[in-house]
């Protein structure tokens, strides 16, 4: 029924939500997808991201997800705006809009997006993928950013570094706040991304699948997050959030900075010395290259006895001189 109702909702809503004459995208209609791509190269990238996303989101959800979502890449800015119809943070270069079964994102041959499409395509069908679970139900903003960064595998040294250095100034944002991310300056959104993300590893580390999908079954009936917590582990918003923050403390201390950064440095180091070497080679290489012409063009001219450059046999059948 709750589906029934959803999906009436998304055809109400696109009535009123007429995509620009100017859509000059390829239409291209898959299984499970449809792209609306004006570079068509993308669509083989988007297949294999969207079909290991689906796969694991069906056995991580328990959905079927049976559904065909529509997604779009903006070669602009404008194109970007237009489709997606509200404001967004300037940092913002995707979108999932699940009333709408759409994602829409900035063209990564056109914007410096910072992540690869793969990960963008898996980081928002994650997003549509769970609020088809929850039905009615809605996820607060970091189980819905952080489930969506676990499936797609997003974490780096930079996250490491961040966590850690939230942890020494004692910058830790409480989850409930992570629901003003958009209003966040772009470090502290970061921030936010990746505690988001490790809010739920732990929460699937320690308590498992089963506990999550009652998580997320508690959520659906649109209980509070407070009673679905309960339900599922046991533990209160409150609770279950100073256990995290326990964890982060242990987890992230200054030997972990020291270790990232350390790595980092490692690293630049074994670049430059690479470097060194492959020009030493190249050089090397070079300088074999004249030795071997020096060697095939011989500059010893025999024109007499070298010991004795003024009496050479030229001259002594020379009469006249």
């Amino acid at each position: 029924m709750l589906k029934i109702a959803k999906l009436a909702l998304a055809l109400l809503i696109s009535c009123y939500s007429v995509l620009p004459a100017s859509d000059t995208s390829i239409i291209i209609e898959r299984t499970h997808f449809i792209y609306h791509f004006d570079y068509p190269p993308f669509v083989q990238t988007a297949d294999s991201a969207l079909t290991v996303a689906r796969q694991r989101l069906i056995e991580l959800l328990r959905d079927s997800l049976d559904y065909l979502p529509e997604i779009y890449i903006a070669d602009s800015q404008d194109r970007f705006r237009q489709i997606i119809g509200s404001a967004i943070p300037d940092w913002g270069v995707a979108v999932a809009m699940p009333y709408r079964q759409t994602i829409v994102l900035k063209s990564p041959a056109r914007f410096p997006v910072g992540k690869s499409l793969r990960e963008l395509l898996q980081h928002e069908y994650t997003h549509l993928a769970l609020s088809e679970r929850l039905g009615l139900g809605r996820a607060p903003r970091w189980l819905d950013e952080g489930l969506a960064m676990f499936l797609s595998s997003e974490w780096g040294w930079e996250d490491n570094i961040s966590m850690t250095r939230a942890v020494l100034f004692n910058n830790l944002i409480p989850l409930n706040e992570i629901e003003k991310m958009n209003l966040f300056p772009e470090g502290k959104a970061h921030t936010a991304y990746a505690q988001s993300y490790l809010a739920v590893r732990y929460f699937l580390d320690n308590y498992g699948i089963k506990a999550f999908n009652i998580f997320l079954d508690s959520l659906s009936r649109r209980h509070s997050v407070d009673s679905a917590l309960f339900t599922a582990i046991g533990a209160t918003y409150e609770g279950y959030e100073t256990e995290f923050f326990d964890y982060l403390r242990k987890r992230y201390t200054f030997m972990s900075l020291f270790i990232d950064t350390l790595y980092i440095w490692i690293i630049l180091a074994a670049v430059v010395v690479v470097g060194f070497i492959l020009n030493f080679l190249k050089k090397r290489r070079y300088y074999r290259r004249w030795e071997e012409e020096d060697r095939l063009q011989s500059r010893d001219f025999d024109y007499g006895d070298p010991t004795k450059p003024e009496a050479t046999e030229d001259d002594e059948n020379k009469p006249w001189a």
